[in-house]
């Protein structure tokens, strides 16, 4: 992959689902079937969105519907070309797309 490089981030929820799978899965798979460099799924001890309502873990360490990021990589045609997918799988949350340049490649 050469710079400069785009930077696709999916803000979803632990408990989203695509079908019968857990959404961070499905669209990590099928950012994978459609070649992308990468990507990555995260999950985060807290955070909040436009609800204002606060996710983390709560009472015992059961999951509080803990905030979900995916974050893919690739050249600009290859990323705005998933798009649309991405778009049609997730229904609430946010998708960003941001310049980024690579600085070393493992």
């Amino acid at each position: 992959m050469t710079a400069p490089v785009k930077l696709l981030l999916i803000f979803i929820n632990e408990t989203d689902r695509w079908g019968d799978m857990p959404l961070d899965l499905a669209l990590v798979q099928r950012l994978m079937k459609l070649n992308i460099a990468g990507a990555t799924s995260h999950t985060g001890r807290l955070g909040f969105g436009r609800h204002l309502r606060l996710h983390h873990k709560g009472l015992f360490g059961v999951s509080d519907d803990r905030p979900v990021t995916i974050a893919a990589a690739d050249d600009e045609g290859k990323i705005r070309s998933a798009l649309p997918e991405v778009r049609r799988m997730v229904n609430e949350g946010l998708i960003l797309l941001l310049d980024a340049e690579v600085v070393g490649d493992i």
